[in-house]
């Protein structure tokens, strides 16, 4: 991609965070979320009920254990899944969990998601860019 998509952090709980919508496709159905632009994910990481809300039955996926930095592991299953980042459509492998809480932020991570985009993030300017 050569183009730049720009967008601008958003506040959560009192911080600036490099928060950015996308659309989640499986077959003929989509849900609108926002997620967070996470550098040091691995995966990209999302609520069981979107999985649901798109017709998959989330644990017939791939079975895996993802931790974060509270170093506890949680478990998710992987599903391929159109993400839509302005327009432009990725494949993805994504790790659908019931074990994370829906009132925290989804995640998306270096798989699926940074190896389709040189990433820069400017917290001076308050930007995430996407090219």
């Amino acid at each position: 991609m050569s183009r730049a998509i720009n967008f601008h952090y958003k506040k959560v709980d009192g911080f600036l965070r490099p928060i950015i919508p996308i659309e989640v496709q499986k077959k003929n159905r989509s849900v609108r979320i926002e997620v967070l632009v996470d550098s040091g994910a691995d995966q990209c990481i999302f609520w069981g009920e979107i999985g649901e809300a798109l017709g998959i039955e989330v644990d017939k996926g791939i079975p895996m254990q993802f931790g974060g930095v509270s170093g506890s592991l949680a478990k998710g299953y992987i599903h391929k899944v159109g993400i839509v980042v302005d327009g432009t459509t990725l494949n993805a492998d994504v790790v659908f969990s019931y074990e994370i809480a829906p009132v925290g932020l989804a995640i998306v991570g270096q798989l699926s998601f940074f190896e389709h985009f040189t990433v820069k993030f400017d917290y001076k300017k308050r930007s995430v860019v996407l090219r």
